[in-house]
Parts: C-alpha cells; sequence; structure tokens
C-alpha cells in the first residue's frame, strides 16, 4: 500500500510544476554572483565561440556555455513572409527543437564582432553579419537567462525563446522597446529548467540584431519576480484532488484492516 502512495505523491508534485512559464527579468535581477559573458574574452572574428567556467570567472559548478545558429530539428523558413512576416528570411527560424537539446551542425555561424550601435561592443552576431539566428546552450540547467539585444529600429520584432532540455518551449519575449534592450527571462517558479535560448525575428527588424552581455543564473544568483509555484489549471486540480483521494481511501483501507487485525487477536 505504501508502495502506490509513494508513486501517487511524486505525480502530484510533477502536476503542480509541469505548467510553470517564464517570465520577464531585467538585469537588476541577476546578482553578482551570475554568470557574465561579455564576448570581450575572444578576438573579434571567433566562430562559435565555447565558454567554459573559468574564461568568464565562473565556480566550479558554473555552466560551459555555447553558442550556434539554432538547436537541432529547427530550420529557417521557407516561407518567412508567412512565418516571420516582413522579417529577413536568414533569421526566420521555425520548427521544433528536439531533445536532449543540441545545437544544430549545419545552423549559421555566430561570431564576435564589433558593433558602432552598441557601446559594449564586441558583440556576438549570427550570419549573415546583425541578421542571422543566435542560439545558446548551458550544459546545466539556469533558472534565468538575459543579454542586452539590438540595435533595435522596431518594438516587438525580435524574441528570446526559453527551452527545456528535451526541446520543448518554456515561454519567449520579444522587445518592447527600440535601440538597445535587456531582453531577460526566467522560470516563473524559481526551479532550474532553461536549457538554452534562441534569439530571432518575430517581425521587421530594419536595423538587425546581436546580443551582449549574456547573464545567466542559478538560485541564489538571481531575484525571480514573485517566486512561486504557478497556480495548477483546472485539469491539474482535479488530478491533484482524484490523487489525494485516492491516498486517504489507502490510508483507510490501511486503517481498517489494522483494525481486524486487532479484533483477531482479542
Amino acid at each position: 500500500m505504501m508502495k502506490r502512495i509513494a508513486l501517487v505523491v511524486p505525480m502530484l508534485l510533477w502536476a503542480a510544476s509541469a505548467h510553470a512559464q517564464v517570465v520577464r527579468v531585467s538585469a537588476a535581477n541577476f546578482t553578482p554572483a551570475a554568470g557574465q559573458i561579455t564576448f570581450s574574452e575572444y578576438a573579434q572574428g571567433t566562430v562559435n565561440p565555447t565558454y567554459l567556467p573559468s574564461q568568464y570567472g565562473g565556480g566550479p559548478s558554473a555552466p560551459t556555455v555555447t553558442f550556434g545558429g539554432y538547436f537541432t530539428g529547427q530550420s529557417l523558413s521557407l516561407t518567412p513572409g508567412t512565418d516571420c512576416p516582413g522579417a529577413a528570411a536568414t533569421a526566420c527560424v521555425v520548427g521544433a527543437a528536439t531533445g536532449p537539446l543540441t545545437l544544430a551542425s549545419g545552423s549559421p555561424n555566430t561570431f564576435i564582432t564589433g558593433d558602432g550601435a552598441n557601446p559594449t561592443s564586441p558583440v556576438l552576431s549570427g550570419s549573415p553579419t546583425f541578421n542571422g539566428p543566435v542560439s545558446v546552450l548551458f550544459n546545466t540547467d539556469q533558472v534565468a537567462v538575459g543579454f542586452d539585444g539590438g540595435f533595435f529600429d522596431a518594438a516587438g520584432s525580435t524574441g528570446i525563446v526559453a527551452f527545456a532540455r528535451d526541446g520543448t518551449i518554456l515561454g519567449t519575449i520579444s522587445n518592447t522597446g527600440t535601440g538597445i534592450e535587456f531582453l531577460g527571462l526566467a522560470v516563473a517558479d524559481g526551479t532550474a529548467r532553461i536549457a538554452g535560448v534562441g534569439l530571432r525575428l518575430v517581425g521587421a527588424e530594419p536595423a538587425g540584431f546581436a546580443i551582449d552581455n549574456l547573464r545567466f543564473g542559478v538560485a541564489g544568483q538571481v531575484t525571480v519576480p514573485g517566486v512561486v509555484a504557478a497556480a495548477p489549471e483546472p485539469s491539474t486540480w482535479a488530478f491533484i484532488i482524484t490523487g489525494f483521494g485516492l491516498v486517504g481511501g489507502a490510508f483507510r483501507r490501511s486503517r481498517a484492516r489494522n483494525g481486524l487485525t486487532k479484533l483477531a487477536i482479542a
């Protein structure tokens, strides 16, 4: 009977956490202990850089960070005018990422380059320059990720998408203004579930884009606004109530059998 109870409880916990969403965060939400990559660590022209913790000042448990165009299972759109209205075909990414999350070997390269429109140049660009997708992969899951994106000439043109290790999308946010804007997101319940993020066009962006000052962190390295578990959906509540009913029934049957045993002994 205890085995059944042990199985029910993890299922309830999974149901309560399976619907976690992302929330927007700012650079101020990351503490000094969070990881930071400025792209000045390598020479300009470096293609698809890989950062070990020692190269950006991370501790023993900090992640290795790699870069590429997009993830395995994804591709550039053949109909960008439909998938990304008004966007450049070279940065309109479609398709579902597959798990475990990996960078696609055939995706366009990313590279470190100068950018006169960014006050903290150099930056990381996709291919072609300022008009290609950029994806970031962590070898350990993170709670929050963000970076300076831009230079944007149109609001709502560029989105950052967070992916779980199995390739599912956790959520996305897009730029709300023009110029250089910090695009950051975190798992709303504060759990480490972000295996990677991708930056790509979701609309028309005349000036293109690049990323700089990448920030990332786990619990204790980032403050997530209102860190609470996501409220269960109605179907989840029904599942939870049913589960507790099973647990209660199991205890009642166990108690009844114990009572019969006592009577028999008496």
